[in-house]
């Protein structure tokens, strides 16, 4: 008799959960999205490229030998808003034209907003070493966080998790956990100065330095080494600032020796 009052506790716990999801209506569009998607994905090869130059093939051919494509980056962002009430909604909106596939409060509550194999839309226009299209190699990951502010270790916490499963689920390599200010340096700058990225680096999702470096020769060239890091060194102000920013938690203009110093290392150890 417990067992089934808990059950339909419970049962009635999760109806009373849905009826009251204020999302239920832009759920249907994901729902009708999906469905969009998955008819296009699952439709024949178009053979209409065939013209008058090009000699025709007399059957279609379907290889056997084929995958989805899986993400190969972890993009993290602040949402530089004041609470995760707020962007849920903005991810919602469909004028402003921006999503994420996780969104992370900062109490740790986690809402993936995207299955992992669709494209999100949130490094914008980006770059990280020959990788032009970051929205299409990636998954974006909102943190609740205004910018001005320390994150949460409840936060951080969830954080870590997720980015244990995607580093399992789809092999991402160690290197390719990297921010918004890092991809696109001239335009955002998170997730700000005060993220933990050596904590995150410590567990395995990004790079991070030795405390015991070799001394810099003279004719290390720094602009050099940030390219082949992956920053964009189209604006070189911008990419240093990027780069100091991410491994030092500075965010003055212009190389110091001691950043110097942080970007040989890494290029000594990683590259």
């Amino acid at each position: 008799m417990k067992k089934y009052f808990f059950l339909v506790c419970s049962l009635t716990a999760v109806v009373f959960a849905c009826n009251n999801n204020p999302y239920k209506a832009t759920n249907k569009v994901y729902k009708k999205l999906v469905k969009n998607y998955l008819t296009s994905i699952g439709t024949l090869p178009d053979q209409s490229i065939i013209n008058d130059t090009i000699p025709p093939s007399p059957y279609w051919v379907g290889t056997t030998n084929f995958g989805i494509r899986k993400p190969s980056y972890v993009i993290i962002h602040h949402t530089a808003q004041h609470s995760t009430d707020q962007t849920l909604k903005t991810f919602t909106i469909p004028r402003t034209a921006v999503s994420a596939h996780y969104v992370i409060g900062s109490d740790g509550t986690v809402f993936q907003m995207l299955n992992d194999y669709f494209r999100g839309q949130h490094a914008g226009v980006s770059r990280w070493g020959n990788q032009l299209d970051m929205n299409s190699a990636s998954i974006g990951i909102e943190l609740d966080n205004n910018g001005f502010e320390y994150f949460e270790q409840a936060q951080i916490n969830s954080l870590l998790v997720v980015l244990g499963k995607l580093k399992k689920s789809y092999s991402i390599p160690t290197a390719n956990f990297i921010g918004h200010g890092d991809i696109a340096p001239t335009r955002k700058n998170d997730p700000n100065w005060r993220f933990p990225w050596k904590q995150l680096a410590d567990k395995g999702f990004g790079l991070w330095y030795d405390d015991k470096r070799d001394s810099v020769p003279e004719n290390f060239n720094h602009i050099i080494g940030l390219r082949i890091v992956g920053y964009d060194i189209k604006d070189t102000t911008a990419a240093i600032v990027a780069f100091k920013r991410h491994f030092l938690q500075d965010t003055t203009k212009g190389m110091s020796p001691y950043g110097r110093e942080i970007l040989f290392n890494l290029q000594k150890k990683y590259f």
